[in-house]
This record gives structure tokens, sequence and C-alpha cells, in this order.
């Protein structure tokens, strides 16, 4: 036991031992409570409860519980699977781990589309976790394609943020909720971004299909392209537990009812909680918002 005259250098070491360890291991700030947590609301579903692989077999493994999905990426192939269902509206929810170091060019995604139904012409509700360089985070993308904006000539409507943690570190939840009034993006049930039906021309509203995956996305995911996927690093491994659906699939009769956005049970607005924590991460985390992007063609974007 420390000596009264002894305690100040303890407490100098002591202090001197923290501040270096916060610079190591530097504290992030988290969002304030959102006061409501749709992914309580829906049960883990065993993968093939709800999925099928898509494509590249040999690059997944499943669980032995049958509940979490691995996928990797090599020079030869990457993977994705796809919800047995199409649905009309609804939640959509993954835990996902991505893998640290080099991981340029990966792209682990999340998302609903309907590209296989309307090919050239499909809708398509996308989170993105892409790769980067070590020293740098890994990037979130959030994206909206409407009715073939995202086939040919791409108009997107990305929001990107540089998230309050390391997505490498740990499972995170990742959610759409997909409903007649609005689309909203989670990351542990706090909402990040909330995308408005404006007009029947910027807002999905066909069936669609959830998909996971992991890609070759050189071409544009880090940097804009300047670093690329470098296969002495593969493979690249990305992981997917806790997957929940809920909703109106795409054969419910026309009473089912959309999931809803707030504690107030209603599909198209938030509660004051969840707005503040959602501006929190728009003022903190956001680095990107394509209504901001003096770049972009405006005529496109009649909803900014």
């Amino acid at each position: 036991m420390a000596r009264p005259t002894d305690l100040p250098a303890a407490q100098a070491v002591l202090l001197s031992c923290m501040v270096t360890l916060l610079m190591l291991h530097p504290c992030k700030a988290q969002p304030p409570s959102p006061g409501y947590y749709p992914s309580t609301m829906f049960r883990s579903l065993a993968f093939s409860e709800g999925y099928r692989a898509l494509w590249g077999q040999p690059h997944q493994t499943l669980s032995p519980d049958g509940k979490s999905l691995t996928l990797w990426m090599d020079s030869s192939s990457g993977s994705g699977f796809k919800s047995t269902r199409a649905y009309r509206n609804g939640y959509f929810g993954a835990s996902i781990r991505v893998q640290p170091g080099y991981t340029a060019g990966v792209n682990t995604a999340f998302y609903l589309s309907n590209s296989e139904e309307y090919p050239g012409y499909h809708d398509e509700i996308d989170m993105e976790l892409l790769g980067t360089v070590p020293g740098e985070p890994y990037t979130l993308q959030t994206n909206v394609y409407v009715r073939g904006s995202g086939d040919g000539t791409i108009v997107g409507r990305e929001m990107r943020f540089h998230l309050w943690f390391d997505p490498t570190a740990g499972f995170h939840h990742y959610a759409i909720i997909w409903n007649p009034d609005q689309i909203l993006f989670l990351v542990d049930d706090v909402p990040i971004r909330r995308y408005e039906r404006k007009t029947e021309a910027t807002f999905p509203d066909r069936e669609m299909w959830a998909y996971g995956s992991i890609w070759d996305a050189s071409d544009w995911a880090t940097d804009g392209g300047r670093h690329r996927a470098d296969y002495r690093y593969q493979p690249f491994v990305s992981r997917f537990a806790d997957l929940k659906i809920g909703g109106c699939a795409a054969d419910a009769p026309p009473g089912c009812e959309p999931v809803p956005t707030s504690p107030s049970g209603s599909p198209a607005a938030l509660g004051p909680r969840q707005e503040v924590a959602m501006r929190w991460a728009q003022r903190n985390s956001m680095v990107y918002y394509y209504c901001l992007d003096s770049s972009r063609d405006h005529a496109l974007y009649p909803e900014c």
C-alpha cells in the first residue's frame, strides 16, 4: 500500500500510463441512445430459414449451428447469398464483422435488390462496407437506386460514413427498414440515414430480395479506385451473423402492416430521441452526401 507521501508520484505514473493507452487506443465518442430498438422485435434466423447460397458457394462456410456464415474472396471468386422470399417492405438486418489490414477494393455488402427480376431496370437499397488501406478507416456507404438508376448511366444517391467504432474489432448490426413512406438505415439500432418518399420516380416500391456478398469493387470502392484489391493479402474474409427479416413478403395479404420506424408505431416518422441520434451520427460520422456534391447534376435529384 502506498504511503500518503507516495500518492502524487503514483498518480502521476498512473496518469502517464492512461495517456499512453489513450494515444494507442483512442476512445471514440458514442451516439446518444435512440430510445427505440427495432432489432429486438425479430428473432435471429438460421441461415436456411431465410436465405440460400447464390454464387461462389465454395467460398462460403456455415457455422455448426447454422446461424452464421463466413464469406471470403480470393483471386478466383467472391461469394454471395440471397433471401428465399421476395418482400414488398420490411426489416432486414445482419451483424457483420470485416477483416483488418489491407482490404482496399473489397466490398462487403448487405442490400435489397430486384436486379434478377428486372435486369437493366432494377431497384436497390445498399449498405456496403468498403475496404481500406492500413491506417485509414473503413467506409460505410448507403445508397438507393430506383428503376434503373444503377444500370447503364449510374445515378447513385450515396451517403457515406466513417463509423464511431472499428468494424473489424467485433460484430455490429447493420439494418434497413423499408416501407411505403421511407427507407431507414440503422447501425446498432442508431438511425444514420432517412430517405423519404417524395416522388414516385425517386422511391423504390417494387418487391425486392435481401442479399449479402463480398466482391471486388476495385474500380471505385477505395479512394475512387486509387487503391485496388491486392491478392497478396488474400483471402479477404467477412462474417455474417444474427440474420433477421421481418415484414411483408411479396405474397402477403393486403392487410399486412409495415414495420414501424419509431416507438409511436408510425411507419412514416421517427421519435425525438431517434432524430437526435441520427443528427449526431451525421454530424460526427458522415463524410459524403450526394445532395451536397456540387459536381453532381442536381436536375437528376429532385428530392434534394
